[in-house]
């Protein structure tokens, strides 16, 4: 378990030229003269995670003489169309080397995680085996696979990336809908910006125990925005076979993406980019990311002009429209009364996660694909984007706390680049 780069400040940018000297240096660490490689980036929902530059970087240095697939690692999100992977990788890649991942057929089963460790985990609240399932293209003898993206705080498992990217990124519906259902009941407070968790040692174990033949090699990014430019900077790069290269950018990425506040904020406003944040399944991070630092009472309000629906699959799309974002008590008797819900615990969590259990106010925004009804039925209070837009002029806004109207507000332009908490509760 090697860790083969480490190069990160909190101050510090990586341009381009770097970057490509740390990938090839990654590459030489293997030891090996790959003939056939498996890159694993995410998808165009992580488009600031630098994975779509360094895939391109990986392409143009070692396609000539390696062949290279390439399969987003979607989880549960829709497959990228060409336009995405253009926007994401860019156009020099030919659309012939990706390859699809299907979370629910095309995976393979690899054994089982045993109930007695989902207890220990759990803290004896619950009690089921898990199946390790990973994608059937990981065992096509690739001399190696690089699983690539950003350490970032995470709502489900405490810190994005690393194993969650094999187990859920292209895994199978069984560990997916039952890690998220343990980091539900773990309390998301309880996890997120974390880099050891209950969700993280369950996909260590699937990883570790049924995967470590594999040739896996994990590049690891933080990233955090530059206040002077509002671009964003490369702020890391670390590569390794095992924990060392996670646990030194989770060491980083909690300097940069952690905003710690020293009171609760009363108005918070968010801005979902449109070509990032489709769904609620998705857009919810606004949600996730700044609940730990709302005040009660509070409100939160979403600019959502990108929205058309709530699940990323009609399955899923279905499920949160039946049941909607009604709190943990709530969600919790329908997953004991309903056979739907018990089949997908992945689901059952995900509502979890967008409520705000009454504890302060959450108004969607949405463009004109989603209407006033459809936002209610879920259990939102409804918000007219225009009228947002015309009161709040988020393009002229910056990222922080500021008087817009006599108004005090909190902005953030985009959830899915940090956490935002109170010290007195991150920190206890």
């Amino acid at each position: 378990m090697a860790l083969f780069t480490s190069l990160g400040g909190k101050n510090l940018a990586i341009d381009d030229s770097q970057l490509r000297e740390l990938l090839r240096e990654t590459i030489r660490a293997t030891g090996k003269t790959p003939r056939k490689m498996l890159l694993l980036p995410p998808d165009h929902t992580r488009l600031n995670s630098y994975a779509g530059p360094i895939t391109r970087m990986l392409w143009e240095e070692w396609s000539d003489r390696c062949h290279i697939d390439i399969m987003p690692a979607l989880g549960t999100h829709k497959p990228m169309t060409d336009e995405q992977l253009e926007m994401m990788f860019g156009p020099q890649i030919p659309k012939s080397a990706f390859r699809v991942h299907d979370w629910r057929n095309g995976v393979r089963t690899l054994g089982t995680v045993p109930s007695s460790f989902i207890q220990e985990l759990s803290g004896g609240r619950l009690d089921y085996e898990v199946q390790v399932q990973a994608n059937e293209l990981l065992f096509q003898d690739y001399d190696l696979i690089l699983s690539i993206g950003q350490i970032v705080p995470h709502e489900v498992v405490g810190m994005a990336n690393y194993t969650k990217n094999i187990m859920v990124g292209v895994g199978g519906p069984d560990m997916i809908n039952k890690s998220h259902f343990l980091g539900a009941v773990s309390g998301m407070e309880q996890l997120m910006g974390r880099a050891d968790t209950p969700v993280r040692r369950l996909f260590n174990y699937g990883v570790d125990t049924f995967l470590s033949q594999l040739p896996l090699v994990y590049l690891h990014t933080v990233l955090s925005r530059d206040e002077a430019s509002g671009a964003m900077a490369l702020r890391g790069f670390f590569s390794g076979t095992g924990p060392d290269a996670y646990l030194a950018a989770c060491k980083l990425a909690v300097e940069t993406n952690l905003v710690l506040l020293d009171q609760p904020l009363k108005k918070v406003l968010v801005y979902l980019d449109p070509q990032e944040f489709k769904s609620t399944w998705l857009g919810n991070k606004a949600i996730y990311r700044t609940r730990m630092a709302i005040a009660d009472d509070g409100d939160l309000i979403i600019l959502a002009p990108g929205l058309r629906e709530f699940g990323e699959d009609p399955q899923m799309d279905a499920l949160i429209r039946k049941y909607g974002y009604k709190g943990t008590p709530a969600t919790l008797q329908a997953v004991k009364e309903n056979q739907d819900m018990r089949e997908n615990l992945g689901g059952a969590a995900h509502l979890i996660h967008g409520s705000s259990e009454g504890r302060f106010r959450i108004t969607y925004c949405p463009g004109p694909q989603v209407s006033p009804q459809e936002i209610q039925q879920v259990g939102f209070a409804y918000g007219n984007l225009q009228e947002m837009l015309e009161k709040y002029h988020p393009e002229t806004l910056k990222d922080g706390l500021q008087t817009v109207n006599g108004e005090e507000i909190f902005y953030i332009s985009n959830p899915a680049l940090g956490l935002w908490a109170l010290k007195r509760n991150f920190l206890n």
